[in-house]
C-alpha cells in the first residue's frame, strides 16, 4: 500500500472510551499518542480538558464523542455538548445519530440534527464525524444516511461506536465509499485489532481508523516493514 509508519499513525484516532479508567490511564494513553504520532486521542467529553493539557505543544488533537454511545439525547443536548467540548479544547467531534428516528424513517429529523451539529463544527473550524452504528442498520438505511450526509457535508461519516453488537466491516466501508465517493471521508471504527484489519479497511475506502489497538497496529506494521 506504500504507507509509511508515520502516515499510518496519522490515520488513527487512538481510542479510550471506557467508563472505568483513571487519570493515570488517560495520561498513558496521551503519552502513547505522542510517542506514536497518532492523529487524535478519542475520548469521552469529561476527559477533554485533562487530555488537552497533556497534549499541549504537540500536534495530537482531542477527539470528543457526542451523544455517545446510544445517540438518544435530544438535538439540543447534542448541540450543547458539541459547543461545550469545543470550548474545552476538542478539535474533532464524533456524534451518534438518533437511530430510533432513522428507524422511524424520520429523515427530516436526521438531517436537521446533522445540519445543526455540523454547522457548529464548521463555524469553529472543527472536524465533524457522523457515527451511523451500522450494525443496527439495513443497507438501505446506510444509503439513506449517506444521501443525507452528501447534502449536509460533514467531514467524515463513520461506521460504529465500538459499543454496538458489531463494528466496522469491509462491506460497510465499501458501501459508504460507493455512496459518497471522495466527497466525504470515511472513518472505520470498532473491531480493528491488528495491522491486517487496518490495511483492509484502508483498502476498502477508509481514511481514518478508530481503534484502541493503535500501538499494536503500528508495532506490527513496523515489524512487517522491517522484514
Amino acid at each position: 500500500m506504500g504507507l509509511t509508519m508515520a502516515e499510518l499513525a496519522k490515520m488513527i484516532d487512538h481510542t479510550l472510551l471506557k467508563a472505568f479508567i483513571s487519570n493515570e490511564d488517560l495520561k498513558k494513553h496521551c503519552e502513547d499518542a505522542i510517542k506514536y504520532g497518532f492523529k487524535t486521542v478519542a475520548i469521552n467529553n469529561a476527559q477533554v480538558s485533562f487530555c488537552k493539557k497533556i497534549l499541549e505543544g504537540t500536534d495530537i488533537l482531542c477527539d470528543a464523542a457526542v451523544g455517545f454511545p446510544l445517540g438518544q439525547s435530544t438535538i439540543e443536548t447534542k448541540v450543547f455538548e458539541t459547543k461545550d467540548v469545543i470550548k474545552k479544547g476538542a478539535k474533532e467531534v464524533d456524534y451518534v445519530i438518533n437511530i430510533v428516528e432513522l428507524k422511524n424513517r424520520n429523515f427530516s429529523y436526521i438531517e436537521d440534527e446533522m445540519e445543526r451539529i455540523v454547522d457548529v463544527c464548521n463555524r469553529e473550524g472543527i472536524v465533524s464525524k457522523v457515527i451511523f452504528e451500522t450494525c443496527y442498520l439495513t443497507d438501505d438505511e446506510k444509503r439513506k444516511l449517506c444521501e443525507i450526509a452528501l447534502k449536509v457535508r460533514p467531514t467524515f461519516i463513520k461506521t460504529s461506536t465500538g459499543f454496538g453488537t458489531g463494528g466496522a466491516t469491509i462491506n460497510d466501508v465499501k458501501l459508504m465509499k460507493e455512496c459518497v465517493g471522495d466527497n466525504i471521508k470515511i472513518k472505520a471504527s470498532g473491531g480493528i485489532r491488528n495491522i491486517d484489519d487496518a490495511l483492509s479497511m484502508i483498502a476498502a475506502g477508509a481514511s481514518r481508523l478508530g481503534t484502541s489497538q493503535g500501538v499494536k497496529i503500528i508495532e506490527e506494521y513496523k515489524e512487517r516493514l522491517n522484514k
